[in-house]
């Protein structure tokens, strides 16, 4: 994992670098249903699958049980140079506008902190309270990637790309 990341707060979340702390309550996260549909489960889950993402626990104020995982990863090359997010959050909390609050604190800190102009994330083209969460930030539409990711059932699914311009973000509140 990427070890540059600190510790981002927005109104009511604070999301936490990932620790070896928060991995038995992520991987139970992950195991939901509503979950894993979306999030394969690979080897070294959270801590050594992806060494070049950064990933934080996201919490909830004055809650220390992690309610979920967003991470960034970045391209540096400079003529392509922009960021991705990903993020799931614990069924319990979904519909209560947790995931627009993550993802805006996680977009505000690449633009902000790291200095990215442009920001993608990829949902399941049939993950439409995922596409809306990102609409809400700002993210637009930009393709459908066909047959783009193979889900846990083991078929291939459509993904939808969408991007952000840093003067298209809704900065949390």
């Amino acid at each position: 994992m990427a070890s540059h990341a600190i510790a981002l707060e927005g109104r009511r979340v604070v999301l936490v670098p990932l620790t070896a702390e928060h991995a038995d309550a992520i991987r139970a996260i992950r195991a939901t249903p509503e979950v894993s549909l979306r999030w394969a489960d690979d080897d070294g889950f959270p801590l050594d699958d992806e060494p070049e993402a950064t990933r934080f626990a996201v919490l909830l104020r004055d809650d220390p049980q992690p309610r979920g995982l967003v991470q960034y990863g970045e391209e540096n090359t400079p003529g392509y140079r922009h960021a991705s997010i990903d993020i799931f959050l614990d069924p319990e909390i979904h519909g209560r506008g947790y995931g627009r609050e993550v993802v805006a604190t996680v977009a505000a800190h690449l633009i902000d902190d790291r200095g990215h102009h442009r920001l993608t994330i990829d949902p399941a083209a049939d993950n439409a309270p995922a596409i809306a969460c990102y609409a809400a930030v700002g993210f637009c539409p930009v393709g459908r990637m066909r047959k783009y990711e193979r889900g846990p059932d083991g078929t291939f699914h459509d993904g939808l790309l969408m991007d952000l311009l840093a003067d298209d973000l809704v900065r949390p509140v």
